[in-house]
């Protein structure tokens, strides 16, 4: 019974005082997002320095957004992307092409964005059915660098292959499977009527780690990947410290630049958005 009295006092107080022709629009409070996106995601880094948008991979989200307004909202999202490179594509760098490392990892991420419209956003109302926005947020992923040698499918992580947790390079710790991101992007959105909407949006993130490739200071010595019992080489370590060797002479010389440290990864996704407008039925807010 109250419910049906709030319901009779909010129209009373639409009739009121809102136009006729907005009525219904403006009835119905649109209190979210529910979407999923598919597209394509691209690594830059060590591998990968000139930002070549040669080599991308697939990416999807699945995420909830919570409209405080028509301009503002706050977004909650879980992504997958596959990212990769290789030294082979670096024709314009000898020496990066003769290090001949490559990497592929699976990167499954959480993020809290705000996104913040350039115009209002009321979906089904002509006038007023897309935007232009921008997001920023923060977020965690996971990743797990691996190689392929000799069509072997290998974990570069446990590998240690700058000599991360060894005696001789104690400075050098074992990097974790999780880092921390900062998201960043623009798009926009079209509402096809009061229920669906469709968008394309580009988030770059800026990694807080620089072992998405496994590639970050220098060579270290070889002597790391030696069996102090056997005196031989440790595989599959010893190999894919440096891989140089494969395509010609060594460059793998302990304190040679293998990577730079400076700089942390990064990675970009662009996809496509279908979002589902979750409703209410209540007297509105003016914005």
């Amino acid at each position: 019974m109250m419910r049906k009295l709030l319901v009779v006092v909010c129209v009373g107080a639409l009739v009121a005082f809102i136009p006729a022709r907005s009525f219904a629009q403006d009835a119905i409070v649109q209190e979210g997002e529910f979407g999923v996106g598919l597209g394509a995601a691209h690594y830059f880094g060590d591998l990968n320095t000139r930002a070549r948008l040669n080599r991308p991979k697939p990416a999807a989200t699945i995420f909830f957004r919570k409209n405080f307004s028509n301009y503002i909202a706050a977004r909650i999202g879980a992504s997958y992307a596959r990212l990769g490179y290789s030294d082979k594509y670096n024709t314009h760098n000898e020496y990066m092409y003769r290090r001949n490392l490559s990497f592929n990892t699976n990167v499954w991420e959480l993020t809290l964005q705000g996104d913040f419209n350039f115009f209002r956003f009321m979906p089904g109302e002509p006038g007023f059915n897309y935007t232009p926005y921008i997001t920023f947020g923060i977020g965690a992923f996971s990743y797990d660098p691996f190689a392929y040698l000799n069509g072997e499918k290998i974990f570069l992580r446990p590998l240690n292959t700058e000599g991360q947790g060894t005696s001789l390079y104690p400075d050098r710790k074992p990097y974790s499977a999780m880092a921390l991101s900062i998201p960043f992007g623009v798009g926009i959105k079209y509402s096809l009527n009061t229920k669906i909407n469709v968008g394309f949006e580009i988030l770059y993130r800026f990694a807080q780690t620089d072992y998405m490739d496994d590639v970050s200071t220098t060579y270290v010595d070889p002597i790391v990947f030696w069996d102090p019992a056997s005196g031989l080489p440790q595989p599959p370590a010893y190999f894919l410290h440096d891989r140089s060797n494969e395509i010609g002479e060594p460059i793998g010389i302990a304190g040679r630049a293998r990577g730079n440290s400076k700089q942390k990864d990064q990675f970009v996704t662009a996809m496509f958005h279908v979002t589902f407008n979750l409703q209410s039925y209540r007297c509105p807010t003016a914005d």
